[in-house]
């Protein structure tokens, strides 16, 4: 029998038509670069400013709870997938070099407008 067809010849027909919402989003890098960032609309007209490329973050540092905004200087290493350490991208859980010393990422920049890390103890 030919394909998308029941055994007495008739049609499958689809149960819905593609809707947007179930489309997938186009894939974002946040490059280790001069900060740019880009404002998206989303479901229901909402607003959402994204991150395309970023050289600073917010690190907490975990002794004192006091946040200070640092530069970026390197990716040092991606457990997710070590190419994205290689290309400089900033994702979660990445380990980054900063100005106070070795951070992780604790926030997903390519969905956010920030990239949030904590100081890790050596």
């Amino acid at each position: 029998m030919k394909l998308g067809r029941k055994i007495t010849g008739g049609k499958y027909h689809k149960l819905s038509k593609k809707k947007k919402y179930s489309l997938r989003g186009e894939e974002r890098k946040v490059k280790l670069r001069e900060t740019k960032k880009k404002i998206i609309r989303g479901l229901g007209g909402n607003r959402r400013t994204i991150n395309l490329s970023s050289n600073v973050a917010n690190v907490i540092n975990p002794e004192t709870n006091k946040a200070k905004k640092v530069k970026i200087l390197n990716v040092l290493e991606t457990p997710s997938d070590r190419f994205l350490a290689r290309q400089n991208v900033l994702v979660k859980s990445a380990i980054i070099e900063t100005e106070l010393g070795k951070a992780k990422i604790t926030n997903r920049p390519s969905q956010e407008g920030i990239v949030q890390a904590v100081l890790i103890k050596e």
